[in-house]
């Protein structure tokens, strides 16, 4: 029983790698100056929402559009605190969008920190949709922008989980926010493919996201957090981004923790209080 069980365990892992093959080899087909959309959605699956749908979150809050270069309408949530020291802007993962991570708003918040959420283009009530890496690099500067014109650059603080810790760290590089907190980053996607799937040509992958390039260029302190048990992008990222630390710069790890839940982190927490205090 206990071998027929692992044989099972075996087919089906191997069915896993094989579709995670297959997907590498369909969605990164293009070039990274014509990425296809199909390789686009690979790594931003937004998923829409209608024009007119209401937030309901016990926070106090308040919506915003924020307009780019190009006159698309990004949809952006400001969580208030009752005594606001500044504000985070938080550049969430590549799953879900406001209406699913403004449901930890009250971690931030409660350190007197207000917290700006914004969606990627083709994520909830964002318009259009990511086309390629600067793009999206624009698209963050026009957020940063607009909450230099209510906070001064010593108020703001640019936090990035997952996906979105390269385009935090482009943040933290081209201006002066307080501080730059990365959750779970990678230290370039390129990286991190290669990492999953050693074989593939990552010179096909229109987003690299150099995330060691914008810590060089940081001057700002940097604070990472990583769970040492992270199977998306691998804890070893971390590891090698702290090649390009400053005195001050620090790595936190959360020992056996995943790539997900950091809010939920004891560790993570406490840490979190300390840093921003």
């Amino acid at each position: 029983m206990i071998k027929e069980h692992m044989i099972k365990k075996l087919a089906i892992f191997a069915t896993a790698l094989l579709l995670l093959s297959l997907t590498f080899n369909y969605c990164f087909a293009q070039t990274q100056s014509d990425p296809s959309q199909k390789q686009v959605k690979f790594f931003f699956p937004g998923e829409k929402l209608p024009e007119n749908y209401k937030y309901n979150f016990p926070d106090k809050f308040i919506e915003i559009t924020i307009k780019t270069k190009d006159s698309i309408r990004l949809n952006a949530v400001l969580f208030k605190s009752d005594s606001s020291k500044g504000v985070i802007l938080y550049l969430h993962g590549n799953t879900g969008g406001i209406d699913k991570w403004g449901n930890m708003a009250k971690t931030y918040t409660s350190l007197h920190y207000d917290l700006f959420l914004l969606d990627y283009r083709g994520y909830g009530k964002s318009e259009g949709f990511i086309q390629n890496e600067a793009q999206l690099y624009s698209d963050m500067q026009e957020a940063y922008n607009y909450l230099k014109q209510s906070y001064s650059e010593d108020k703001i603080i640019v936090l990035g989980y997952s996906i979105g810790s390269g385009p935090a760290a482009f943040l933290a590089a081209n201006n002066r926010p307080k501080e730059l907190i990365l959750q779970a980053p990678y230290y370039s996607l390129p990286d991190a493919i290669h990492h999953l799937r050693p074989s593939f040509d990552t010179t096909k992958i229109a987003f690299h996201f150099n995330t060691w390039q914008f810590l060089k260029q940081t001057t700002v302190p940097v604070f990472i957090f990583h769970g040492d048990e992270d199977k998306m992008f691998y804890y070893g990222s971390s590891e090698k981004l702290k090649a390009f630390f400053k005195p001050g710069d620090e790595l936190i790890t959360l020992k056996g923790a995943g790539h997900a839940y950091m809010d939920r982190n004891p560790v993570y927490l406490d840490s979190l209080k300390r840093i921003v205090h």
